[in-house]
């Protein structure tokens, strides 16, 4: 059976963690945790947890740096513990622990990339309000159109990932911290000749913590992609 790594960054997640790590618990998965320094106390909680849950292990970050840094760190000690798969993933329940399944199925199934994606026939939304709704399908299309690719959800963060991809990708090379990690990474993968597979997903919004979108990750996207294109 292939070794697969979750990893699950977090900043202020005291009200899902632990709901989080069990909903998981039933899948045969190991669980990294990367904690930014959480001052609400997430971090000791996964450290209670892990104690408890031999599935799970924790990475503690000094300090919140965006998505990008916690997650070539959290890879790279994904990869060091031998994964064959590695699977990006949000911790407040926008991902359907359900799902994991079916995206590690992809991937062993020959996909070096599986989107979790919203926009493929069979995925969607659920409580988005409508600026939320132009902003992530407008986001995706801006990507898709720039980079000349043909994968629906570009910004989707739900992913697993063949280790070859981000032995190959340079993940020391990417400097994106937001939203725009997750294009870069794809748009290196397809230029290397890796394949992209999508599997429809329903992604609600949170329930219960902040979401960390800022106009700084936004931007930062829409500065990006034309770089990236750019530099070929």
């Amino acid at each position: 059976m292939s070794a697969v790594t979750i990893c699950l960054p977090t900043f202020n997640e005291r009200e899902n963690i632990e709901a989080m790590l069990r909903a998981l618990a039933q899948y045969g998965v190991r669980v990294l945790v990367i904690d930014d320094n959480s001052p609400d106390g997430t971090g000791e909680i996964a450290d209670r947890l892990a104690s408890e849950l031999d599935f799970v292990s924790v990475l503690h970050r000094p300090r919140k740096e965006g998505l990008g840094p916690a997650y070539i760190e959290g890879f790279h000690r994904a990869l060091d513990d031998g994964a064959d798969y590695v699977i990006s993933m949000d911790c407040d329940f926008s991902h359907d622990p359900a799902d994991v399944p079916r995206l590690i199925g992809a991937a062993v199934a020959g996909a070096d990339i599986v989107i979790g994606s919203r926009y493929v026939q069979g995925g969607g939304t659920a409580n988005w309000g409508l600026g939320r709704r132009i902003v992530s399908a407008g986001g995706s299309f801006y990507a898709r159109t720039i980079l000349g690719l043909k994968i629906r959800d570009m910004t989707g963060g739900f992913r697993c990932f063949h280790r070859a991809v981000l032995e190959q990708v340079g993940l020391d090379t990417i400097k994106t911290k937001g939203y725009a990690f997750q294009i870069e990474v794809t748009y290196r993968a397809v230029r290397q000749g890796f394949t992209v597979a999508e599997v429809p997903i329903i992604f609600p919004d949170r329930t219960k913590g902040k979401s960390k979108m800022t106009r700084a990750i936004f931007l930062e996207a829409v500065r990006k992609v034309p770089e990236l294109r750019l530099r070929g």
